[in-house]
Formats: C-alpha cells, structure tokens, sequence
C-alpha cells in the first residue's frame, strides 16, 4: 500500500520560513514526478511546484523565488522549502505522486493529507 505522509506545516510569521516534508512509503517501482499544491479556503487546489525524476523543477509564479523544492530519491522524501511567507500562502499544502507500485505496469497518482500552512502575525 503505497501513502504519501506530509509534515512540517504549521504557524509562521509573515517574512518566516517552513519546511515541509513528504514521505513516499510502501513498495514503490518508480516515480515519475511528485509535487506540492495547495488549497486556501474557498479556492481551488493549485500546483506550488513540481520536481521530476530527471530533477527538472517548476513553480508556480507566485512562489518563485522563495520557495524551492528538493528530493532525497533514496529515501523516496521530497521537500519544499519556502521562505519569506506571506498570508497569501495560507492554505493546507498537499503532496502529490506520480509513480508505480512494485508489481503494477501502471503509473498513478496518489495525494496525501494534507498539512496546514498559516502565515499570520
């Protein structure tokens, strides 16, 4: 059973910084691409940043510049940095998988639950 588990968010000043984690477990093949999005109340779901399996990464032009994404593939662990918060970054952040489970021929997304971000003074 494959579950990506999201950590690091929390409440933060504006002009802060967080770290958020996520965790890739269970019996995976490979990864194509993982990702972060977020969802502010009243708002759709958007992408934050996307990281490749070539290391390729993009952003969404509200965050670029302050926040970055990264990976530890041997420890199937991706991470988004960002600094210099602002309240437009409060939402819950969720991580997101494109990969294939060992014993599967098909690529599928997974989600995880999410982890809340409050930017506020």
């Amino acid at each position: 059973q494959v579950q990506l588990v999201e950590s690091g968010g929390g409440l933060v000043q504006p002009g802060g910084s967080l770290r958020l984690s996520c965790a890739a477990s269970g019996s995976i093949f490979s990864i194509t691409a993982m990702a972060w999005y977020r969802q502010a109340p009243g708002k759709q779901r958007e992408l934050v940043a996307r990281i490749y399996s070539s290391g390729t990464t993009n952003y969404a032009d509200s965050v670029k510049g302050r926040f970055t994404i990264s990976r530890d593939s041997a420890k199937n662990m991706r991470y988004l940095q960002m600094n210099s918060l602002k309240p437009e970054d409060t939402a819950a952040y969720y991580c997101h998988a494109n990969l294939r489970p060992n014993g599967s021929t098909k690529y599928n997304e997974y989600w995880g639950q999410g982890t809340q971000v409050t930017v506020s003074s």
